[in-house]
């Protein structure tokens, strides 16, 4: 080479080289471009969050777009959450019809039915024996029912949804105006007055405690109103008490909501033993429809707010 191009050609490539050197001088690694994180921030999916569950940590979509729901169903409907399959009871549910429209009936008893419908979220029960075979499909949540009380576990499903905020709201506002309701009712039927919830399926009678759903949870815990000592004794610790008609006004209070299907055989309404109860003498029963109100969503129990509102108080 010339002697004269030498000597720049050299000049040049001691620049290039220090160059070089000081763009590797960060810590010996690259600059974080704008679609890499840098080096102190964790790594992260955007798409997923990790749901605790009562199973162990799980996860599940930051926003499920396809949930088949085996239980817990309007929990997550109330939400507006995104359901493909939900179970029997839900679906015929007459309060949800148009919320569950197009959804199809599911159960554990039918995975290829789950599989077809390529869910990327599950809710079941976690006494389910089919959780192992359900979370090869899809991310899958299970509850225990009864486990959490009826807010905790609406609570539990917006955290799930990523919607603890709105759910949080839904429930100190749903706390003030079910008191406020059930200061109403006492102040008009007595502060000692007694309700019980009765059911019956044509064949069989239930009494209800204060966690069963019927309104039980509104009725003596958000609302506050009082159990008659013979339900308490038998139906508060098991949840529900079984019945023969003869004893039937030996649970009855001074109020009884019925808990009935439209459908169902309503001749006992017309026996001597239903027309000898003080409360169906008094006209204070209030009917409810059994299919609308085995749950306790934030749908259904603002839909039996409004009846309980009307009944007591008209």
């Amino acid at each position: 080479m010339n002697k004269k191009l030498l000597i720049p050609f050299i000049f040049l490539l001691c620049v290039i080289i220090s160059a070089c050197g000081g763009n590797n001088a960060n810590n010996g690694s690259p600059s974080p471009s704008a679609s890499e994180p840098a080096a102190s921030e964790p790594s992260t999916n955007s798409g997923t969050i990790t749901y605790q569950s009562e199973l162990g940590p799980v996860e599940v979509p930051a926003n499920p777009q396809r949930i088949v729901a085996l239980t817990n169903a309007l929990n997550v409907i109330s939400l507006n959450g995104t359901v493909i399959g939900v179970d029997e009871w839900t679906f015929k549910n007459p309060i949800f019809t148009e919320k569950v429209t197009g959804v199809t009936v599911v159960s554990e008893d039918n995975l290829e039915k789950i599989v077809e419908l390529e869910p990327d979220l599950i809710i079941a029960d976690a006494s389910s024996k089919s959780i192992d075979k359900l979370e090869e499909i899809a991310p899958t949540v299970a509850y225990t029912w009864g486990k959490l009380d009826y807010l905790a576990q609406q609570l539990e499903i917006g955290k799930l949804l990523n919607k603890e905020q709105e759910t949080q709201a839904w429930i100190d506002d749903f706390k003030l105006r079910a008191e406020a309701v059930g200061q109403e009712i006492k102040a008009k039927i007595g502060e000692d007055a007694t309700v019980s919830v009765i059911e019956t399926d044509s064949k069989n009678f239930y009494v209800f405690g204060n966690n069963w759903a019927r309104g039980t949870e509104l009725l003596y815990q958000a609302m506050g109103l009082n159990m008659p000592e013979k339900v308490k004794a038998d139906a508060l610790g098991p949840g529900y008490y079984t019945l023969s008609p003869e004893v039937l006004s030996d649970y009855a209070g001074d109020y009884v909501v019925l808990s009935r299907s439209a459908e169902g055989d309503n001749s006992f309404m017309q026996t001597d033993t239903w027309q000898k109860i003080p409360a169906v003498k008094n006209n204070r029963i209030i009917e409810i429809e059994t299919e609308a109100a085995t749950y306790s969503d934030p749908m259904t129990l603002d839909y039996l707010l409004n009846i309980f509102k009307e009944g007591f108080l008209k």
